[in-house]
Formats: structure tokens, sequence, C-alpha cells
């Protein structure tokens, strides 16, 4: 008897992570650099919902986005930039769209979770066969632990 879940036609799979670590990142990367090009105006929404030193934070959210993005895309310390940006994506959510009675708030507020949950992912399985850590482990034999 023949298993219902195999795929029939053939996938190399070990290329999923990498399309899911660009897909991911690119939210990252594209409202990164929406900051870096509007840094009046993204320190001014910070202001505006009440944090202290708004100017540390964008540095901080570009570090996070721009950052976080790039070595999403690389497979660099995968699992760890991937907790990182689930804290970044949780954080912004409580923080930046907590409007939940504006539909256009609750939105963003649910794409936030929905990242986080996705960023989940890369925690637990690392970032595949074509990224930076995976060619660190085959560089070391296996025994590194950056991922």
């Amino acid at each position: 008897m023949q298993s219902t879940n195999t795929v029939s036609a053939p996938v190399n799979v070990s290329v999923l992570p990498l399309i899911g670590r660009l897909l991911m990142a690119t939210i990252f990367l594209v409202s990164g650099f929406g900051k870096l090009m509007a840094p009046s105006g993204t320190i001014g929404y910070i202001a505006s919902v009440g944090l202290p030193l708004p100017e540390l934070a964008y540095a901080g959210a570009l570090a996070a986005e721009l950052g976080g993005g790039l070595m999403l895309v690389l497979g660099y310390r995968t699992r760890w930039v991937a907790a990182a940006l689930v804290v970044f994506s949780v954080v912004s959510a409580v923080l930046f769209h907590n409007a939940l009675g504006d539909q256009n708030q609750m939105f963003h507020f649910l794409k936030n979770l929905a990242m986080a949950g996705g960023l989940l992912q890369f925690i637990a399985f690392g970032g595949g066969t074509f990224s930076l850590d995976e060619r660190k482990s085959e560089l070391t034999g296996g025994l590194s632990t950056a991922r």
C-alpha cells in the first residue's frame, strides 16, 4: 500500500527553506528600507505612541528589519535571528497596532503575529540546506552550534 503523503512530482524540497527565508525576509527588508528613506516620519510615529528615546527605537527598528532581514536571507545564525524577529514582531504588534477596533490596525496586528508564527518554524528547523548555517556546519563537521 502506497502512502498518500508522498509527492508525485519531483520536487527538491531542500530549496523550500531558502524560498521561505526569502519570502519572510522581504517584509522586513521593504519595511526597513521605507524607514530608512523616511526617518523623520518614522521617528515621529514612534514618538506618537509615547515611546521614550524615539531615535534609539528607530535605530533598533532599522537594525532589526534591515540587519535581521539580510541575515535571514543569508541563513546566518538563522535560529537566533528568527527569535529576535519574533520578539520584534510581537512587540511591534502590541505597541503600534493595538487599536483592534480599527480593521486596518487589526490586520497589521494579525500580520505581525502570523510573521512571528512563520519565524518560529525557523527556530525549530533552522535555515535549511542553502544557508550559511548549513555551510558552516559542513565545514566544522556538523559540530556547529551557531544555528
